[in-house]
């Protein structure tokens, strides 16, 4: 059973039991967040379907910042070299259930 939903501008394949890292979103009661902009549900082997009414229930693991990028501009003899450096803040959540149509599947 897996999911796939829609948060921060990005597409996540999801699980029961996953630990996803997904862009920062502030966290409801609990540590609770829930995803209703699900794009498509597989409940068997080669079955996916686009539900009428699904959504996904996570809980927030912890916040962090990610990797450092290099971003490098250079301009070939003209002496200019320009170096910045990027971290992009994420949130880490457990995927708790996939609801799907009034049914239920956790890990």
């Amino acid at each position: 059973m897996y999911a796939v939903i829609r948060t921060g501008g990005k597409q996540y394949r999801v699980a029961p039991g996953d630990v996803v890292k997904i862009e920062k979103t502030a966290a409801g009661e609990n540590g609770a967040i829930e995803f209703s902009d699900v794009l498509a549900v597989s409940g068997d082997a080669g079955q996916v379907a686009k539900p009428s009414s699904a959504k996904v229930v996570a809980t927030v693991l912890g916040e962090g910042r990610g990797d450092k990028v290099l971003v490098f501009h250079y301009k070939r003899k003209k002496q200019y070299k320009k170096l910045q450096g990027h971290r992009q803040a994420f949130t880490q959540v457990r995927i708790n259930e996939i609801q799907v149509d009034g049914n239920t599947y956790t890990a």
